[in-house]
């Protein structure tokens, strides 16, 4: 029996409930689809937010040939006879679901044939492409975020899907939880209405309690309530509260988004502590990488450790700060010629360090127009200190 929320999957673009800023009247996909015309995307975003949805739509509206592929099931030989059915039929559109995980063989079959336009590819994936994805890839595609969907689109998506339920009764302080719990996934609130009808066909909140234990992150009226809580996560590590810090923690494992804690760690790393304890990048790493070997539950205790270890940690934003200055400068145009006695280490004029005691020499770097520039200052901690008494050590 096919689910209730593959049923309810939209056809056009106008039919998908959010992401205005691709399918919205004025949204990108969908002038481009006025225009008659495609180019090869990668939609990224988290599941159950439309990336299936947009690729199908886009099919069905502009009406032309299209496949569907997995790049961890599908094997070369499939790719091989979409590209031959896409000489063929002069062109082809490829749907290829987990993109990011897309091997090198395979990725050299279709490069070729993405760059000539013979394939459109529409890559989907719920990885952050600007990582998972090969670099070969991205050069040759737009990428889109599909964001997560909005509470009050969460509720127009159930309130149709309750349509083909008869004899349904469910109000909106039902709906409005099962948005909750949801976290933003159509796919998991449609499942999880479904379930409950064929149980009771009068849908609670106390049912769907019984059927689902999350707790319910009950969302704001912008649907934000994911991205809050990552937020004050990353506030509470940044402000040094050990206890909020693991307040938040413990919420996002409720919730089981382990992507995102992982991918806000990382920052948190580099970006709030940085150089003030420059071992905790490394420290996060291994730590993600042992909850990704043991999974969860036993995955807190190592998440628990390094969060405490973090909230605590001295703090410094240096690094942050002097490559947005560099990128500020690069961007309004603050650039100049690499000098000529280092645009080669074959240049007579370029003075070796090595070649000098302590492995420092007094010469120019930074372009002439930019040569007093100064990007990075230190924060007051105890490592950036030791590495500017060292610096200037080794200068005198």
């Amino acid at each position: 029996m096919e689910l209730l929320a593959n049923e309810k999957r939209p056809t056009k673009l106008s039919d998908i409930k959010g992401q205005d800023h691709l399918v919205g009247k004025d949204g990108i996909i969908t002038n481009l689809i006025k225009n008659k015309k495609m180019f090869s995307i990668i939609l990224y975003g988290n599941p159950g937010t439309g990336k299936t949805s947009i690729a199908y739509a886009i099919a069905n509206e502009l009406k032309i040939d299209y496949r569907v592929l997995n790049a961890t099931v599908n094997n070369k030989t499939d790719i091989d006879i979409v590209i031959e059915e896409a000489r063929m039929n002069n062109g082809m559109l490829l749907i290829m679901d987990e993109i990011h995980r897309l091997d090198k063989g395979k990725q050299d079959l279709l490069l070729p044939h993405i760059e000539s336009g013979l394939i459109t590819l529409i890559g989907l994936t719920t990885s952050n492409p600007y990582y998972s994805i090969n670099p070969a890839i991205r050069s040759r595609v737009q990428i889109f975020e599909v964001k997560p969907l909005k509470e009050e689109d969460m509720i127009k998506i159930l309130k149709n899907a309750s349509k083909d339920l008869k004899d349904i009764k469910v109000n909106e302080k039902t709906l409005k939880y099962i948005s909750a719990i949801s976290n933003g996934d159509a796919r998991s609130a449609i499942n999880t209405l479904e379930m409950a009808y064929y149980i009771d066909k009068n849908v609670t909140i106390d049912l769907l309690q019984r059927i689902n234990k999350k707790p319910a992150i009950m969302g704001d009226k912008n649907g934000n309530s994911h991205y809050e809580l990552l937020s004050a996560f990353q506030k509470s590590i940044r402000g040094s509260d050990v206890n909020a810090s693991l307040y938040y923690l413990g919420m996002l494992l409720e919730i089981g988004d382990l992507d995102s804690i992982f991918r806000r760690m990382s920052v948190i790393a580099y970006e709030d502590i940085g150089l003030a304890n420059p071992g905790i990048g490394p420290k996060v790493h291994a730590a993600i990488e042992t909850v990704k070997l043991l999974g969860m539950p036993e995955g807190r205790i190592p998440l628990s450790d390094v969060i405490i270890e973090m909230a605590l940690s001295p703090k410094s934003n240096s690094g942050i700060m002097a490559i947005d200055k560099v990128l500020s400068d690069i961007n309004s145009g603050k650039t100049g010629e690499v000098p000529k006695h280092i645009n080669s280490e074959m240049n007579p004029l370029y003075k070796y360090p090595h070649n000098y005691p302590k492995a420092w020499v007094n010469q120019q770097y930074l372009p002439d127009n930019i040569k007093d520039s100064i990007y990075y200052s230190p924060n007051n901690n105890a490592y950036e200190n030791n590495m500017q008494k060292v610096d200037k050590e080794r200068r005198n």
